[in-house]
């Protein structure tokens, strides 16, 4: 079963604390801001940006993502300031299979405070009861304990590891894989 689900409009979702919306331009410094820390791209295939350009074309990839219809991302918007303090979505989507990868990206400042999951808790239910996705999953360096941590709290089920997956920032990497069924969240 293939959902009708068309990539150009991204819902806006309303938590206690936040709001996942469709980037915009001006979020970039904000963006800048996330992804210049060495803390948060550690376990990502980025390198901590260096200017507002790099914010530019992370923008630039989200459009492309939801171009393709291959994933999209929101960013999650601090109700009370206005700020931009991650981001959360999916990619890699696989519609002949009904598969979807999630990712996620938090300021350090933020972290441990139930931010992601507050916000994962919003897009889970839309890719099974929107997109008609039976299965998503997480891809995390074996190392990331605190990604793996949110994701066994979200009942994402560990599958196994893939050993020397990617090459990333010139080594070999790891990638554990998490995976949620549509028939485990209902």
């Amino acid at each position: 079963m293939h959902s009708n689900f068309n990539f150009t409009s991204l819902p806006i979702f309303t938590t206690e604390r936040f709001i996942l919306r469709k980037a915009q331009e001006n979020d970039c410094h904000d963006l800048f801001d996330l992804y210049s820390n060495e803390q948060v791209t550690r376990y990502t295939p980025l390198t901590p940006f260096t200017s507002i350009d790099d914010a530019m074309d992370e923008l630039n990839w989200y459009d492309t993502i939801s171009k393709e219809q291959t994933g999209f991302r929101w960013v999650i918007e601090e109700a009370e300031s206005k700020k931009v303090i991650g981001t959360c979505g999916f990619l890699n989507y696989e519609k002949e299979h009904n598969r979807i990868e999630i990712g996620y990206d938090l300021n350090h400042s933020y972290w441990g405070k139930g931010v992601m999951k507050e916000a994962i808790s919003c897009i889970i239910p839309f890719a099974f009861l929107t997109m008609k996705i039976n299965k998503i999953e997480a891809k995390v360096e074996p190392e990331n304990l605190s990604s793996i941590r949110l994701l066994e709290k979200l009942n994402f089920y560990k599958e196994g590891v893939l050993r020397q997956h990617e090459f990333e920032k010139g080594k070999y990497i790891d990638l554990a894989i998490f995976s949620i069924l549509k028939s485990e969240y209902q």
